[in-house]
This record gives C-alpha cells, sequence and structure tokens, in this order.
C-alpha cells in the first residue's frame, strides 16, 4: 500500500443538490476559489492547467457530478501533490469534501487547512451560478 504522505481534508454538507454543488466547485467564478486563476483548454483527464504563481499540474479524474482528482505542485515543492474533490448525494443536500495528499510537511499541512476552510466559506458566499 503506498502512503499518501501529509494530508489534509475537509468536508462539508451544503444545502444543494449534488448537480448544483458540482456546478458550484466547476463554473469558473468557484474554480477560482477552491485553485485559482486558472490556464487550462478544457476539463477532462490528462489535460495539463497552470497557475499565475507558478503552481502547475495535470487533471487524473474529471468525473461529473461527482470526482475531480488533478496534480498540484506549487513552486519549489520537490514533487506533485494530489488534490481530490468529491460531491455525494445526502437526501436534498450534498456533502462536498476536499482532500490532498503527499504534501511536503506538516506547515503545508497546516496551511493549508486554514485555506481549505476559508475556501468553503467564500464558496458559499458566491451569488447564485449560471451555466
Amino acid at each position: 500500500m503506498k502512503h499518501a504522505g501529509y494530508q489534509v481534508g475537509v468536508r462539508r454538507t451544503i444545502d444543494l443538490p449534488m448537480e448544483e454543488c458540482w456546478q458550484l466547485i466547476t463554473l469558473i467564478e468557484g474554480v477560482k476559489v477552491w485553485l485559482g486563476e486558472i490556464e487550462i483548454a478544457n476539463w477532462e483527464a490528462k489535460e495539463r492547467y497552470r497557475l499565475p504563481y507558478g503552481t502547475r499540474g495535470k487533471i487524473r479524474v474529471y468525473a461529473p457530478p461527482s470526482h475531480l482528482r488533478l496534480t498540484w505542485q506549487a513552486a519549489g515543492w520537490p514533487g506533485p501533490s494530489t488534490i481530490q474533490l468529491r460531491v455525494v448525494p445526502k437526501g436534498t443536500k450534498s456533502v462536498i469534501a476536499l482532500h490532498q495528499e503527499n504534501l511536503p510537511g506538516p506547515a503545508e499541512r497546516a496551511e493549508l487547512k486554514g485555506d481549505f476552510l476559508r475556501i468553503f466559506d467564500q464558496l458559499l458566499n458566491l451569488p447564485p451560478l449560471t451555466p
């Protein structure tokens, strides 16, 4: 079994159905909140992306409306980490789970945990999104 190194994850139950939660995290306004100003041609597996501040990665899984997995390597990091974003139905609501593994160390883990909590707060305060 492969060791995932340092990791962090948060979950939040959202009062939206699964499809609307997926739109919240994959439309450009939502992506800017949790990932940043992304430069990418298409949201599909094997597509590479770059962020203006040097972070880069590759989409590994893109399975609407439930699962997105991508590599994420910040400038200066020794190797890529993996981000997983899942939407799980929970009755009329949904759970959004954000998880990142293979972090360089405990300092990055602590920083990202705070970032993830802020991300959820910002996502929930976005105006209604339209596809």
